[in-house]
């Protein structure tokens, strides 16, 4: 027993020294390629800038969105909701809610096309610290042929890249009891589009991406209180769509849903930061102080001991940590945390000038019991595990402007976007070394969506604005 455990600890240390990414400049889904947060594009955007340096462009949307811009070639796509609750303080009436999916000239900022649909009613209502979440919160996605948003129970729409619809999907439609609403972004396989259905059914379904077929659906109650996204590891007839729910991590079959692999460890009863691939193998970090853990894929059943490299105490709560060369970093609470991608150990935890620690409430619900999809693993060999629901979903900055953006990386710089808008630019290393700290003096919205880059563009979106950033 020890000795696979061991030989199954280096190949997972091995895989985790280089995290693959596509060969594309292009930026497809939520974080990027393959969800890393990694450019595959070495050339860094500029390190500082302002509303009146290194700013491209700066393109004004007609509502809020807490969703990422994703970049096709030419073009920028960004999705935003309209009609209700854009203005706070006065509501309006909901029948009007309509969400849209825009698409943007990248090399001067002009609107190509803008097409929206009218909200499935009843929708969550406005108000609160997470309500607005599941009218334009999902990051779309595309092929390079397709481009395909995810609006919560408003439904799946699939366009190609001159706005025609191709065709549409529902995924359920069940409100969250807290309010909080959906934000789970779809990801693309070899075999589909796949839909984190989390708050509208439970579920996580799988689409033919040219008809929008339903190819698989898996129920589970631990998807209920997920908002992380997926991502994609391994090839051909061994490729997994790998998920952390409240508790535990789960490995399914792409082609048909079915559950290969799950590790339990991670402590909590929501997930809203998203499993990170490096190699062959995935990082998650549990809420707030619900530990970090480095699970090896293509395991069967339980593999909550055989396929672990590390187990950690700390890490990100709402964003995602991002590995480069061998650390994987995260901000909390003010703070910039790296550690040894191998190892979990420290290599430092540096509080940002004049930050103060927020964090509240780090006490860590029991983990969630009952929930597990069904699979394809040998029956009995563990219990079941890793379903939820509850809790606060407070964010890891300052209260007000809970920090959600999730950290994007090129050419060697971490960049950090908090709520209130301010980016935090790190020359990445075994030193900590802040390099700037930058904002748009005229924009005082909210800044919720995660960054894109490429080819050397740094693209922002808050709740008024879209920005190119460019040298």
């Amino acid at each position: 027993m020890k000795t696979i455990r061991f030989l199954t600890r280096v190949s997972v240390i091995t895989g985790l020294l280089v995290a693959g990414v596509e060969t594309s400049a292009d930026w497809l889904r939520f974080r990027g390629p393959n969800g890393t947060g990694v450019s595959a594009d070495d050339k860094a955007p500029p390190v500082k800038w302002s509303d009146t340096e290194n700013v491209k462009w700066k393109v004004s949307l007609p509502g809020p969105g807490s969703s990422g811009p994703i970049v096709v070639g030419e073009k920028v796509f960004v999705t935003y909701w309209s009609g209700y609750g854009v203005d706070p303080e006065d509501r309006g009436d909901m029948a009007d809610l309509a969400i849209h999916l825009r698409c943007v000239d990248r090399r001067s900022g002009q609107t190509l096309w803008d097409r929206s649909v009218k909200a499935k009613l009843p929708e969550q209502e406005y108000g609160g610290m997470f309500a607005q979440h599941g009218y334009a919160s999902h990051t779309p996605v595309s092929d390079g042929e397709r481009v395909y948003a995810f609006f919560g129970k408003t439904g799946v729409y699939a366009y190609d890249l001159e706005g025609k619809e191709l065709w549409k999907a529902d995924v359920g439609s069940d409100l969250d009891g807290r309010g909080w609403g959906s934000a789970a972004s779809p990801i693309l396989t070899d075999s589909g589009l796949v839909v984190t259905a989390s708050v509208e059914n439970h579920a996580m379904v799988s689409f033919n991406k040219k008809t929008g077929a339903q190819q698989w659906i898996q129920e589970a109650e631990g998807f209920g209180s997920t908002w992380g996204t997926p991502v994609v590891v391994g090839k051909g007839e061994d490729q997994e769509v790998v998920v952390g729910v409240p508790g535990e991590i789960w490995g399914l079959n792409a082609k048909t849903g079915k559950l290969r692999w799950y590790s339990e460890g991670l402590r909590g009863n929501s997930m809203t930061s998203s499993v990170v691939p490096v190699g062959n193998s995935v990082l998650a970090s549990g809420d707030r102080g619900g530990g970090t853990r480095v699970v090896k894929a293509g395991g069967k059943g339980d593999v909550s001991e055989s396929h672990i490299a590390w187990t950690g105490k700390d890490g990100g709560n709402i964003t995602s940590p991002l590995v480069y060369e061998g650390r994987f970093y995260f901000v909390k609470s003010s703070i910039v945390n790296c550690r040894d991608a191998t190892t979990g150990e420290e290599i430092y935890s540096e509080r940002l000038p004049g930050g103060a620690a927020t964090e509240r409430g780090r006490g860590v619900g029991a983990r969630s019991q009952g929930g597990r999809p069904g699979g394809n693993y040998t029956p009995g060999q563990g219990p079941g595990g890793g379903g939820g629901g509850g809790g606060r979903r407070g964010g890891g900055g300052r209260f007000g402007s809970p920090d959600y953006a999730s950290p994007v990386a090129a050419g060697g710089y971490l960049f950090q976007l908090t709520g209130k808008g301010e980016t935090i630019v790190i020359k990445m290393g075994d030193q900590f070394d802040l390099v700037s700290r930058n904002s748009f003096a005229s924009d005082s919205s909210n800044f919720s969506g995660t960054p894109a880059i490429s080819r050397g563009q740094l693209f922002i979106r808050s709740y008024k604005n879209l920005y190119c950033i460019e040298e």
